[in-house]
């Protein structure tokens, strides 16, 4: 029971105070749980990136890129896309590979190639250009499912879909389509 003394006006306002600040002691005592955001972006950003693949010390693959983005799980992002030089064995420029944006997935061992994607063959005069394809680096092939085209000595390939050498020596488009010459 509550007792208090003076007048009604101060009984009255003494318990207005203890009615607020038991209302605030509430309010604020009690726990909330926050949910936790976990934050999926990038950990590092690394601008003007060249980068080498070797093998047996010598260098298979070097790669350039204006812009990196490297996340927690080991991918590798190129929003402003990469440039691949591919090398022999001797050390001479075999093919390159050009796209206006990149993806590197680290548990599989593969990247992927968006916007204008183009490889050229640079002993054969080959050309391929097509919108996506996924370059396995140890199988060393590239492979996709979009549009393609394919450049070569006076001939123009079209079709959807392709598995290729990385270095475009050997190619299967898989539903191909247009005129296509064949010498004897």
């Amino acid at each position: 029971m509550f007792y208090a003394r003076g007048n009604q006006k101060q009984i009255n306002a003494r318990v207005c105070v203890l009615l607020l600040v038991g209302t605030l002691t509430i309010g604020c005592g009690g726990s909330e749980t926050k949910e936790i955001i976990e934050y999926k972006g990038p950990l590092s950003e690394i601008d003007s990136v060249e980068l080498f693949y070797s093998e047996n010390d010598r260098v298979k693959v070097k790669m350039t890129a204006d812009l990196m983005y490297e996340f927690e799980n080991g991918d590798r992002e190129f929003p402003k896309g990469v440039f691949m030089e591919f090398f022999d064995e001797l050390g001479q420029l075999e093919s390159t590979l050009r796209a206006n944006h990149a993806y590197f997935f680290s548990k599989e061992d593969h990247w992927r190639g968006r916007g204008d994607v183009e490889v050229k063959n640079i002993a054969k005069s080959n050309q391929l250009n097509t919108e996506e394809l996924f370059w396995r680096r140890k199988d060393k092939k590239i492979v996709t499912d979009k549009f393609v085209t394919i450049t070569r000595e006076g001939d123009v390939l079209y079709g959807q879909g392709l598995v290729a050498n990385e270095d475009l020596s050997e190619y299967a488009i898989t539903k191909p389509s247009g005129d296509m010459e064949i010498k004897e």
